[in-house]
């Protein structure tokens, strides 16, 4: 089963809201060493390496692959891995899967982040030229041309330029085909997930006005011209892309407080922002992030069957203040009193009488409130 999964690695916490980073043509997952580790803090880092490239299986793919089916294999692995949804950036040829992935697969992807990539490639003539002269004469004479195609004057990463040397001819050959017939640009207003996208202000190959274009279609989407930065701006200027990429990331706890809001109430939520110190200021943020941002806007469930399990867990672990105050989000979500009830009645069954007499004490107390 594995030799049909793209090799990948996977660093931070297990629990973490999971991130996968797709690679540029001709590097391996190598491209993120300066970012994925910092990323890794505060997410579940998957980076994937091309059919062919680092340590992928050359046989993934095959010629005239297109970009849907690097998504497939990136959704295969995500499914491996138990991850239903996820943020996702890419570089180039992995952000243009991103794209992908964004408009034919919405519900899979949380965030979008589009790294010096393109909605289209300037046409196939170009592509399927290097393809055919990489099927003749291998990597060799293309491997001579890296630095300048990836990197401003003077700078290099020797790591990618042997992964460039290294990549199996025919898989590249095959990435090749796909991004030659690779075009979404009249598909990008359908992108509903929050993207960013990234640009290299020197980069000659996918320069800012291809960015800015996508930007433009993509209803909400913010831009980021890196200066200095030319196409594998991740390997060159890895803190301004990581600043870029933590700011986008970070807007689940912004979602998150809204969610939270539209729950508890803003009374709740002011007196709770009130009270944070220094010293609880991480778990409130931990609270809005993951809780509200990535819980609570999961859209599998609906907030009146959120409601009804988070009663019942309450219950359970008998943390009544707690749930007095999700009666109240309860009812904010569609629950009539007749219903938490009923949800009360049943934690007699499967939680115990007693712990069921608090919960409807403490619930009678607050629906007595909302009656007078």
């Amino acid at each position: 089963m594995t030799e049909k999964l793209l090799n990948h690695h996977a660093e931070g916490p297990a629990s973490a809201p999971p991130l996968i980073l797709g690679p540029s043509l001709g590097t391996s997952y190598a491209l993120w060493d300066q970012v994925a580790p910092e990323l890794s803090i505060t997410h579940r880092v998957v980076r994937w390496d091309l059919p062919g490239h680092g340590g992928g299986a050359a046989g993934l793919i095959g010629p005239g692959a297109g970009i849907g089916d690097l998504a497939d294999l990136v959704l295969a692995l995500a499914d491996s891995l138990g991850i239903e949804r996820f943020a996702y950036a890419g570089v180039s040829l992995g952000g243009a899967v991103g794209l992908h992935l964004a408009v034919h697969h919405p519900e899979r992807v949380s965030s979008l982040a589009v790294i010096c990539s393109s909605s289209h490639f300037n046409g196939a003539k170009a592509w399927e030229e290097r393809a055919a002269r990489v099927r003749a004469e291998g990597m060799e004479w293309l491997v001579e041309s890296a630095d300048a195609r990836w990197f401003t004057s003077g700078f290099t990463v020797p790591r990618l330029v042997q992964d460039h040397r290294d990549a199996d001819p025919e898989a590249y050959a095959a990435c090749c085909d796909a991004l030659a017939a690779f075009d979404i640009r009249e598909r990008l207003a359908q992108i509903s997930a929050p993207t960013l996208l990234v640009a290299g202000r020197e980069d000659p190959a996918t320069p800012p006005t291809h960015l800015r274009e996508i930007a433009d279609a993509v209803p909400g989407a913010a831009l980021v011209e890196i200066p200095g930065a030319s196409h594998l701006a991740v390997a060159q200027c890895p803190e301004a892309v990581l600043t870029a990429l933590r700011a986008h990331l970070d807007g689940g706890a912004k979602r998150g407080m809204e969610v939270r809001r539209e729950v508890l109430g803003d009374v709740h939520v002011d007196r709770a922002q009130a009270r944070q110190s220094p010293f609880t200021a991480r778990f409130q943020d931990f609270i809005s992030r993951y809780a509200w941002g990535e819980i609570w806007t999961d859209p599998t469930l609906s907030r009146r069957e959120r409601s009804m399990i988070t009663l019942t867990a309450l219950v359970a672990h008998g943390h009544y203040d707690e749930l007095a105050m999700h009666v109240r989000a309860a009812r904010r979500n569609g629950l009539t009193p007749e219903e938490i009830g009923a949800v009360l009645l049943q934690t007699a069954v499967y939680c115990g009488v007693p712990a069921a007499n608090s919960a409807f004490a403490a619930a009678q107390r607050v629906l007595a409130e909302e009656e007078g």
